[in-house]
């Protein structure tokens, strides 16, 4: 061993334990039974295997084990955004498309088809940028990943600016945070303005957050460790006291994610600012001749939802059970089956192609994401060799073609869903094919709206 290191040799790892034992003893508190005058016995933690305790110690570890379950925060409310209810309208062990015969394949594709008939998916290009970024754009330190990204960030900040949600008084709720780089961006574009909250909401631990960088007092950081499925925003704190509007935003929310943060403002934040009003919440947050969104209407000072921007990810880890347009599936004469295979056929838009676009895919998801990209590069890998093992039935321009049908039915639901709870919704291309794949940018705004249509 080292000098001051542990002298336990560790066989699975073949090495020494890099533990630091305590002054005057060969072992660590981990290995301490290995040394002959220490009798106290270690056990495994009962709330975490995977490390272990001194048995006369175990209750005073017990209360303070970072394995035990934790107090949930007052906007804890258990499945509030889940959606459906009913369970038993999902089924179960559905055949993987790879081994659908033929004619079932053949049948699914039919109905896609007949399914997007006369909507309009011709999105427009919306590819936009702001001064915020143009420092962090044009430093040639940037390697070409965070060139992409800071691209993709410039755009969503572009096109929050042109819908008139950069401004004063806002609460911004950034679903799925990450890192919070996003967030960061928005409060570099808002350095003079005054009254901003920042809420991050991501349900896992993140390393290397930004938000330390901002000592600026106007505007407020505030991390909320919940899944967006549980998550109550009129129960949050903050809100609860400044009632200021909020816009939700979120780069690449992947799958459920999406119909969670979506359901979330749309349904649970709405419905409860909406409680003491005549009218339906989004009525009541009408628009200048600037299309500014009038924080001043409304009973008792409650705000409801100012805007939604959202860059859509990963169809293919989407939910039937959370999603929102199932009311728009069923319109069309389509239900859960078909929908689980749509979700699994929209990954050929991305995965479905050769080699190099294949592995250019890869790079879509946000950087924000901790711990993500593996899982997403593992996903794309299966979801490939899915796809080439229907080299036989399809070409890879037709499956590019039917997975991108899919991830447009998908997002038809969701804008169909939005407008029927009174906002302008739209979906647009944000950034080109080579910045990232995953380019469509999902906004919302309350109707009436006298936004300007894009030029």
């Amino acid at each position: 061993p080292g000098p001051g290191s542990c002298a336990y040799f560790v066989a699975r790892k073949k090495r020494f334990c890099k533990m630091i034992p305590a002054p005057g003893r060969r072992f660590c508190g981990e290995h301490g039974q290995q040394e002959k005058e220490n009798d106290r016995k270690r056990i495994p933690c009962p709330l975490d295997p995977k490390h272990t305790v001194y048995e006369d110690q175990l209750l005073k570890h017990l209360n303070k084990c970072n394995s035990r379950e934790k107090a949930k925060p007052v906007y804890f409310v258990q499945d509030i955004n889940a959606g459906l209810k009913d369970v038993s309208e999902v089924p179960e062990n559905h055949v993987p498309v790879v081994s659908l015969r033929k004619e079932e394949l053949e049948n699914l594709i039919i109905k896609l088809k007949k399914a997007v008939h006369g909507l309009d998916l011709c999105l427009k290009e919306q590819i936009l940028s702001h001064q915020a970024l143009q420092e962090a754009l044009n430093d040639p330190k940037n390697g070409e990943s965070a060139f992409k990204h800071l691209k993709q960030q410039a755009s969503i900040l572009g096109n929050m600016e042109k819908l008139h949600l950069l401004g004063p008084g806002r609460c911004f709720v950034e679903f799925g945070a990450g890192r919070g780089k996003l967030s960061h961006w928005v409060d570099i574009a808002l350095q003079n303005v005054e009254n901003i909250q920042f809420l991050l909401v991501e349900r896992a631990t993140t390393r290397f957050k930004v938000d330390g960088k901002h000592k600026r007092r106007d505007s407020v950081f505030e991390r909320l460790q919940v899944d967006i499925q549980h998550l109550c925003l009129n129960k949050v704190p903050v809100l609860e006291k400044k009632k200021l509007p909020v816009v939700g935003i979120g780069k690449h929310l992947c799958g459920a994610a999406t119909d969670l943060a979506l359901r979330c403002l749309a349904e649970s934040y709405t419905a409860c600012c909406d409680g003491a009003k005549e009218e339906p919440a989004p009525k009541h947050l009408r628009t200048d001749a600037a299309g500014v969104a009038d924080t001043q209407s409304g009973k008792d000072g409650c705000k409801p939802v100012a805007g939604i921007v959202i860059a859509l990810c990963c169809h293919h880890k989407c939910d039937w059970t959370h999603y929102v347009g199932r009311e728009f599936f069923k319109s069309v004469g389509l239900g859960p089956v078909e929908f689980h295979y749509f979700q699994r056929m929209s990954s050929w838009a991305t995965c479905g192609m050769r080699g190099a676009t294949s592995k250019a895919s890869t790079s879509e998801e946000s950087e924000d994401q901790a711990g993500d990209t593996e899982e997403h590069e593992q996903t794309l890998g299966k979801m490939g060799s899915s796809s080439n093992a229907l080299q036989g039935l399809l070409t890879v321009e037709e499956r590019k073609e039917i997975g991108g049908l899919c991830k447009q039915l998908i997002d038809h639901g969701r804008v169909e869903y939005l407008q029927q709870r009174g906002y302008r919704a739209t979906l647009q291309y944000y950034t080109e094919p080579a910045v990232s794949l995953e380019n469509v940018l999902l906004t919302a705004v309350p109707s009436p709206s006298v936004i300007p249509e894009p030029t």
